[in-house]
């Protein structure tokens, strides 16, 4: 059972880590919060592993220790003040050249980000941020690759509108 435990932190070690840093703007929270994930799914392991889904379930548990973090200390989200702003920039940039050229020059783009659904959120962060592929956000959200498209298509469109981008 550990073996699995460890297989499984090394696999998402990184990218946890990640999403951290981007909701605490803080790289020594992002290590405490995952630490305290870490421990949490340590604890919750053996039930963690008769769940449907053992990404979705130790997802939520990552989600949980962010929100207690960021409420223990009265904090917003850190989206829009991290230095990951470039990458989102880049990474749209890349995937909607002309439409989203302007972004670079718009500060309210994480903001904007913030203002989604959560589930639109977490897929335009975990897609573009992150690093996750489509197939692990399902797998992460407990939802299926098609749910995953139509949150980032929603979320995408919601993000032109509020920055002013046509889409046509």
């Amino acid at each position: 059972m550990a073996l699995t435990f460890q297989a499984f932190l090394a696999t998402h070690a990184r990218k946890w880590l990640a999403y951290a840093y981007l909701h605490t703007g803080s790289e020594d929270a992002a290590r405490d919060v995952t630490s305290a994930a870490y421990g949490r799914l340590s604890q919750m392991w053996p039930h963690a592993l008769r769940q449907a889904s053992v990404e979705a379930y130790a997802w939520s548990l990552l989600k949980e220790q962010v929100m207690e973090w960021l409420y223990d200390r009265r904090q917003p989200i850190a989206l829009t003040g991290t230095a990951a702003f470039a990458v989102v920039t880049h990474a749209l940039l890349r995937e909607c050249q002309q439409q989203f050229a302007m972004l670079e020059s718009q500060l309210g783009l994480y903001a904007a980000i913030s203002r989604l659904p959560e589930r639109q959120c977490d897929v335009i962060v975990l897609r573009h941020v992150v690093g996750y592929r489509d197939g692990e956000i399902a797998a992460l959200l407990g939802v299926d690759e098609v749910t995953v498209r139509s949150y980032a298509s929603r979320g995408k469109r919601k993000l032109a509108a509020a920055l002013g981008i046509d889409q046509g």
